[in-house]
């Protein structure tokens, strides 16, 4: 483990996810978790409940704590570099460009092609999450509550997550 394989990690997360944020989930766990084993199942879900807790992107706030938990601030800053590093050339030297072609059809039919690409890159990240989150019947019946209260209510998330905290202490004391 390095620096270099670190920021090159990460590098690759930012290059290679399309969507934002939850879209990239998928590709942060496979890599962070599965091929470098740089942290469990338990402490991810973790470190994605602290970013969505965290202002900012989720997948920065992501590679800022992965990695700080192995480098402290150093790996924050080289994680938080690599996951931004790809995006940042990108829109520097083709925002003009695609702004230019964005009437093209063939553009348009990239995008076309990318935008169902995403929604199954989220979807994937929700069932990971859910299957690595789920532990027994009353994490899944605080989960069902928070996803029933905020499609069927205009409250907001973080009156849920206060919610599901409460619900937390009122089912693991009983």
């Amino acid at each position: 483990m390095s620096y270099l394989s670190l920021y090159l990690t990460f590098f690759k997360i930012g290059a290679f996810s399309f969507g934002g944020g939850y879209a990239m989930l998928p590709l942060i766990e496979e890599e962070v978790v599965i091929i470098h084993q740089w942290l469990t199942h338990s402490e991810f879900i973790d470190i994605i409940a602290i970013s969505q807790m965290s202002p900012g992107p989720i997948a920065i706030n992501t590679a800022t704590f992965v990695g700080y938990k192995l480098f402290g601030v150093p790996g924050s800053i080289v994680a938080t570099l690599g996951v931004v590093s790809f995006s940042l050339f990108i829109v520097t030297i083709i925002a003009r460009a695609i702004i230019r072609f964005r009437q093209s059809p063939i553009v348009d039919k990239v995008f076309s092609g990318i935008r169902p690409a995403v929604i199954g890159l989220i979807g994937a990240a929700c069932v990971s999450l859910f299957q690595n989150s789920i532990d027994d019947l009353r994490t899944l019946l605080i989960g069902l509550i928070a996803l029933g209260v905020l499609y069927k209510t205009k409250l907001h998330p973080i009156a849920v997550i206060f919610l599901s905290g409460l619900l937390g202490i009122l089912f693991y004391s009983l």
